[in-house]
């Protein structure tokens, strides 16, 4: 898969072996860390970045790629593929190195990530969870065309502390498909 984006100087693209440095560089940083899941590492080592290139593109549960500047991988975008009466509605996840933040960026990759799901996938939503505090995703995420559902009181346990969770989805027919 490849998806360019921001006037064809980035990319949304697979996770290549040449990505290992770049991925340790950008991804073991504490900021980012506390707004992502735990089983994102942290210290993000050389090793976990090889075992994550290694799987991603093998997992069953969901499609991840890289996000990349010329051709170093600033980030990642991806969704999991959700189960039974949820089926149809899938859950983004990204992150992305701090150099690159506040350029309106992830705002893109969002945009052309979900157009590209909707053209591509029988699906009817895809959601995106937001913990409390992080107001540049909330904005991104606004700014890309999602809408926030509701917040679910203190259903985030994240580094010895209970956070509320910020729902936020878009609907096939929020996104215009050529």
């Amino acid at each position: 898969m490849f998806l360019k984006f921001l006037n064809d100087k980035y990319m949304i693209r697979d996770f290549q072996l040449s990505d290992a440095d770049a991925l340790v560089m950008y991804a073991n940083n504490y900021k980012i860390f506390k707004w992502v899941k735990d089983n994102f590492p942290y210290p993000y080592t050389p090793r976990d970045a090889e075992l994550w290139i290694s799987v991603s593109k093998n997992i069953n549960d969901g499609i991840y790629y890289a996000i990349a500047y010329e051709k170093e991988l600033i980030g990642g975008i991806g969704v999991k593929f959700k189960e039974d009466v949820y089926k149809f509605s899938w859950e983004l996840g990204y992150w992305l190195g701090e150099p690159f933040w506040n350029k309106g960026i992830i705002t893109d990759a969002i945009k052309v990530f979900t157009k590209y799901l909707f053209s591509n996938y029988n699906i009817r939503s895809i959601t995106a969870n937001v913990y409390e505090g992080n107001k540049a995703s909330m904005k991104a995420l606004t700014k890309a065309g999602f809408k926030l559902d509701g917040v679910i009181r203190k259903a985030v346990f994240k580094e010895k502390v209970f956070r509320d969770l910020y729902v936020y989805s878009i609907l096939r027919e929020e996104v215009k498909i050529n």
